[in-house]
């Protein structure tokens, strides 16, 4: 890892002065192939305490949308039409596409996660005041584990998978001081 921030300017590719049309781009969704809504909403309501901001159906092409993400209740619009404008604003959500039918399908395999042969994908991560505590609140309502904070070289964090399998970090950004200079 770098050091300054003039060594991390330094990495061959990397824009130092992005081009100003872009000053107001915004990263605004991860998208997830999901195999059952009910499953997926769930976990992501209820274990990891996200909020559903938008729902979105294409019955001609038999697929939904689900959007994610910490927004305060009392922020999100009630018309249909302002909620969703509003929520392509946020920063950060999650995306669940529910192609319709899979979550009844016997002869459906699943999605990949990214994390087996072909690899390619690999998670995505939330921040957290605590990780022990908030995975041991994991551990009682059953959530299966990748990676225990303690296990492994890297201490403090650990993975969690979703429903789906994907793989999902969970850290605490104070501890994250511990990556700097690893290895030197």
């Amino acid at each position: 890892m770098s050091g300054s921030l003039s060594e991390l300017h330094a990495i061959p590719g990397v824009c130092v002065n992005p081009d100003p049309s872009t000053q107001n781009f915004v990263f605004q969704q991860t998208m997830f192939r999901i195999r059952d809504p009910a499953k997926s909403l769930d976990f992501y309501t209820r274990v990891l305490g996200m909020r559903l901001l938008a729902k979105l159906d294409f019955p001609d092409m038999k697929f939904s949308l689900y959007f994610l993400g910490y927004e305060d209740v009392k922020d999100i619009p009630e018309d249909p039409a302002d909620r969703t404008v509003w929520m392509f604003r946020r920063k950060a959500c999650l995306e669940l596409t529910h192609n319709w039918g899979t979550e009844s399908d016997p002869n459906f395999a699943g999605y990949h996660s990214g994390n087996s042969d072909p690899r390619g994908f690999g998670h995505i991560g939330f921040s957290v005041p605590d990780v022990y505590a908030a995975c041991k609140r994991f551990e009682e309502l059953g959530v299966e584990f990748q990676k225990k904070p303690d296990d492994g070289k890297m201490k403090g964090i650990a993975f969690i998978k979703d429903p789906d399998g994907y793989w999902i970090e969970i850290l605490n950004a104070d501890n994250a001081r511990q990556f700097v200079g690893w290895g030197k």
